[in-house]
C-alpha cells in the first residue's frame, strides 16, 4: 500500500479556519489583534519568514506593526524596545525574529519579552511551563509537527517515537509534546552512539537536525510514520532531512516542501489567539 502524504496544506487550512472565527469574534467585540514582529539587522532569510507572517496575518484580518532596528544596535536598546512594545496595550503578541546579530545577547532579549505577548515559546518562563506540562504553547514548528499528526488521525499512544535533533525550537519541545500524547520518547543527535539502530525501532521519526537527505532508507523499519521538519537548500531545490526512497517505506510521511512549514507559519497565528 502506497504510504500516506501527510500534505500540510489541508492542515494549515482548517487551521486558519479556526483562527478566523476567533478573530472575527474578538474584532465583532471591539477589540483589535495585532502582532508586533521585532528585526534587527537584515536576515534575509528572516525577512522571507516576515513577508509571509504579514501576508498571512492580513488574509486573517490581524493588525500588524513592524519595528525595525540596525544590525548595530546595542543590547540594551532592543531591550528597551522589547518593553516599549511589552506595555503597548495595542498588541497582542510579540515575536523578535532569530538570529540576531552576534552582538547582540538574543537570551537577554527574550527574557525581556513579556511571557503572555511570546508568541514562539522564547521566554523561559514559557519554556519551563511547557517542560512541567502547565502549558501547550510549545514554539511554532513542533506545534506544526503535533497539528499534522493529528489531523491525519496517526496513533501515539504508546508508540516508540525517536526525534532527531535537541534544539530549544524543534527537537525539545517535539519530544515533550510526544511525551504529553503517551509516546516513548528518544531524543537522538550528533553524538549518539549507532543511530541507525535506535532509528529502526521508531514507530515514528520527527527528523529536525538540518541535514539533507540524513534518514536513508535502511535507518527506517517498514510502516513507520516520517515527519520531516527539515528545509535544506540544495542545487536540486529545497529538500528535507529524509531520503524520498525511505519515504517510500514509512505508512505516511510529510513531503519537503509542502509538509510542516506550511503549517508551522499558521500556528505562529493561532498563538495569538491564546490570551482572547
Amino acid at each position: 500500500m502506497d504510504p500516506v502524504i501527510m500534505s500540510g496544506r489541508p492542515v494549515a487550512e482548517a487551521c486558519k479556519e479556526k483562527i478566523k472565527k476567533t478573530i472575527d469574534a474578538v474584532k465583532a467585540e471591539g477589540r483589535d489583534v495585532n502582532l508586533a514582529i521585532l528585526s534587527v539587522g537584515d536576515d534575509s532569510a528572516s525577512r522571507v519568514y516576515r513577508n509571509r507572517l504579514l501576508k498571512m496575518s492580513e488574509s486573517l484580518g490581524i493588525g500588524h506593526r513592524v519595528v525595525e532596528l540596525p544590525a548595530d544596535t546595542s543590547t540594551e536598546d532592543v531591550i528597551r524596545t522589547m518593553q516599549e512594545l511589552n506595555e503597548d496595550p495595542s498588541v497582542t503578541g510579540i515575536l523578535p525574529l532569530m538570529p540576531m546579530p552576534e552582538s547582540i545577547d538574543a537570551e537577554a532579549v527574550c527574557a525581556a519579552l513579556a511571557s503572555e505577548k511570546d508568541m514562539d515559546c522564547l521566554h523561559p518562563m514559557n519554556g519551563g511551563m511547557l517542560l512541567t506540562g502547565q502549558s501547550r504553547w510549545a514554539a511554532c514548528t513542533p506545534r506544526a509537527c503535533m497539528a499534522i499528526l493529528k489531523f491525519y488521525g496517526i496513533p501515539l499512544d504508546g508508540k516508540h517515537a525517536v526525534v532527531i535533533g535537541r534544539s530549544n525550537v524543534v527537537g525539545k519541545p517535539a519530544a515533550l509534546l510526544l511525551l504529553e500524547e503517551n509516546c516513548t520518547v528518544t531524543i537522538c543527535h550528533s553524538h549518539t552512539k549507532k543511530l541507525p539502530d535506535i532509528l529502526r525501532q521508531a514507530d515514528i521519526i520527527v527528523a529536525a537536525i538540518g541535514k539533507a537527505g540524513f534518514v536513508t532508507p535502511d535507518m527506517v523499519k517498514p510502516g513507520a510514520v516520517i515527519v520531516d521538519v527539515g528545509i535544506n537548500v540544495t542545487e536540486a531545490g529545497i529538500v528535507g532531512d529524509v531520503d524520498p526512497k525511505a519515504n517510500e517505506k514509512a505508512s505516511a510521511y510529510t513531503p519537503v516542501p509542502g509538509g510542516v512549514g506550511v503549517v508551522s507559519n499558521v500556528m505562529m497565528m493561532d498563538a495569538l489567539t491564546r490570551n482572547l
